[in-house]
Formats: C-alpha cells, sequence, structure tokens
C-alpha cells in the first residue's frame, strides 16, 4: 500500500499506524538535525530504511504510543518530508523539516506567504504600521506567516484573522503545546483558519536553541520577509538572514535614528534590504492586487470615539506618542481607533512616524 500523504494519528489502519510511528523515530532521531536526516531520507527513499541505515536503535512503544496519543489529542496531523503534500518552498532547503506537524490547513501552508515578524516589545506607532501591513497583506490574498510570539508576531496573527484572512504560526516546541502560553486561544483561532506548524516532536518544550530553526521555516515558507521593527539583537533580524541565504526578498519598516526598536530595521537597510513604506510596495512584486477599497457612497458621521483622535491631529500631526500625550490616554486605548481610521482612509502614517488626516470625515469636529 502506498504511504498516506497526510498522516492522521486518528486514522486506525495498521499500516498508517506503521507509518506514523517510523516517521515519529525518524524525526526523534534527527530534530535537530535535520541536514543529516534529510540525506538519509534521500537516500534510502523511506523512514524505516532511515532510521536503519542510521544504525540507531529504534524507539521503543514507551515513547511513540504517548507521542501518537499527543498528536491525537491536539487534532494535529503529520506531514512527512517525502509526501506530495510537503511545501514545495521547504523542499528546495539542505535542511528541511524531517516531518511536519500541522493543526489546521495544510494547503495554507502552500499559499501566496508573507512573513510580518519584528520586536517583542514593539512601540506603540510599531504595533499600528504591523496592524496595517499584516490586514491589507490579507486583504490583498497573501496568508501571513510569522512566529507566534508576543509583540509584532501576536499583532500580526490577530490582525490578519481580523481582516478575514489566513495566517500561519510556526512554533519553536510540539505541536501539543503553545508557546507563549498567553496566546494559547490566539493559537485556536489561527488554527481554525490557517494553520498553526512545527517540525518538532509531541510534548518538546521550547528551548532557546530551537528559536533559530522555527525562524528558517517562517522564511522558507514565504515569498517575502517584511520586518516592523527590530533591535540591534533581534530574532527578527535571524529570520532576515535566513531569508537573505534562501533568495527570499527581505522588507524592513524604516525608524526614527536613535530609537532601540529601529535599529536591526535601519541596519537591514543600510545592507541592501527592501524599503517598506506601505502594503502596495510589496504586493506589486508578489503579483497581489490591493484590496479594492470597500466605501459607501454616502459618508457616515464620525463615530464618537474617533473625534478626540482627529482633534487632536487638527492642528499638527503627531507620532501616537505624541497623540497619547496630547489626549492622556494610553497607547492601547487610542491604538485601536487609530488603526480603524488609518484603514479607513481618514489618516495617514508619514515617512516620519507622524500621523495626519488625508481625508475629513462628513459630519464635523
Amino acid at each position: 500500500m502506498e504511504e498516506p500523504a497526510v498522516l492522521d494519528p486518528a486514522d486506525l489502519r495498521p499500516e498508517v499506524r506503521e507509518s506514523l510511528r517510523h516517521w515519529l523515530a525518524v524525526q526523534h532521531v534527527f530534530a535537530l538535525r535535520p541536514r543529516e536526516g534529510t540525506e538519509r531520507l534521500r537516500a534510502t527513499g523511506g523512514a524505516r530504511a532511515a532510521l536503519a541505515a542510521s544504525g540507531r536503535t529504534p524507539l521503543a512503544a514507551a515513547v511513540l504510543d504517548p507521542a501518537v496519543a499527543r498528536l491525537r489529542a491536539c487534532g494535529a496531523v503529520a506531514v512527512p518530508q517525502l509526501s506530495p503534500a510537503f511545501p514545495a518552498r521547504l523542499v528546495r532547503l539542505d535542511d528541511p523539516p524531517i516531518l511536519l506537524h500541522v493543526r489546521g490547513e495544510i494547503a495554507a501552508l502552500h499559499g501566496p506567504c508573507v512573513a510580518v515578524v519584528g520586536s517583542r516589545a514593539p512601540s506603540a506607532g510599531g504595533r499600528i504600521v504591523a496592524e496595517h501591513f499584516a490586514a491589507e497583506l490579507a486583504r490583498a490574498g497573501a496568508v501571513i506567516v510569522s512566529g507566534l510570539a508576543t509583540g509584532i508576531d501576536g499583532v500580526a496573527h490577530r490582525a490578519a484573522l481580523a481582516a478575514g484572512g489566513k495566517t500561519v504560526a510556526v512554533q519553536a516546541c510540539g505541536p501539543d503545546l503553545v508557546y507563549p502560553h498567553r496566546h494559547r486561544e490566539l493559537a485556536d483561532r489561527i488554527a481554525a483558519s490557517g494553520a498553526v506548524v512545527t517540525e518538532f516532536p509531541p510534548g518538546t518544550p521550547p528551548r532557546r536553541e530551537h528559536f533559530p530553526f522555527r525562524n528558517r521555516l517562517i522564511s522558507a515558507l514565504s515569498l517575502a520577509v517584511l520586518v516592523v521593527e527590530a533591535r540591534a539583537r533581534s530574532g527578527s533580524l535571524v529570520t532576515a538572514r535566513h531569508a537573505a541565504d534562501q533568495g527570499v526578498d527581505v522588507w524592513a519598516v524604516p525608524g526614527p535614528l536613535g530609537a532601540p526598536t529601529s535599529e536591526g530595521t535601519n541596519r537591514l537597510l543600510r545592507d541592501g534590504a527592501y524599503v517598506a513604506l506601505e502594503p502596495a510596495d510589496l504586493l506589486r512584486p508578489l503579483g497581489l492586487s490591493p484590496p479594492e477599497a470597500r466605501r459607501s457612497l454616502r459618508e457616515p458621521a464620525i463615530p464618537p470615539r474617533h473625534r478626540a483622535v482627529l482633534a487632536a491631529l487638527q492642528d499638527a500631526p503627531a507620532t501616537l506618542d505624541e497623540l497619547c500625550l496630547r489626549l492622556g490616554a494610553a497607547p492601547e486605548i487610542l491604538a485601536q481607533g487609530v488603526l480603524e481610521l488609518e484603514l479607513a482612509g481618514t489618516i495617514a502614517l508619514d515617512r516620519d512616524g507622524r500621523l495626519r488626516i488625508v481625508r475629513p470625515e462628513r459630519g464635523g469636529l
């Protein structure tokens, strides 16, 4: 019998169970040595033969059975490296994953993916920029890929979901775990309309050495990588380096000189990354069309929650931080309203990071 393209732990057929156990065994042996494992697989043509050629003792049922049970419990399936369902953009790697565990739609991994990554502790302005880019890219049909981390990653995932688009989260732990734990609900939402994916065996905790592996998959799955904010030492810069090595275009949003959260992105631009000033900059090279503006013929009056923001911007443009000072409000209170006004085309973010009114709203102030 030909091996299924996708190994479902809920499939109780003996041949499927046996195949899944062989692939899990190879994954355990080569999880941190995917290049060596790939050489074995390509030389032997299958998991069982690759395991035999490695000279390693087969894993006991006491190890494999709990792994299968964990997979089944979390609703993940396994996609072997030699499967036709394995993403083509990963096949080109010298060190592709041995086995991918996927919660959600495998098809999302094959879509026009764009990675949106950045600082774990972004500025308020960085959050707005990430939301804007991720939402517009998702509306244009791009699949937003990120790492489920706090900060820009989480912002990008949520913006894609809010825009009705698809997003993929790549994890540095087993498929039955979520890191950080606070993003468990977000991971479930992503799996419901996109995919949560990892190359690590069930039960594997997130460790420091796992994140470079995750970062190479974020870039390899993508047609382009956008870095919104990054400090001088940042995992996002690791993702950008992987992208450059893989022949994937790197884009960066410029930021104020001297700002710690812009030091990494500005260095990327100095070293040759493309400048991202608006989502259309990425959409054109990717062959995606900007989403059509959904504006009614009759403009609505200004919602009360937007009046204070527009009034504060009437005299002069301002950064989000300056706007917070003018209004005496916290960034998290203003950020959603500012994003809504920006997506509606009422205000825009200038190159210097300042927000300005570009289209007066009907209804007056």
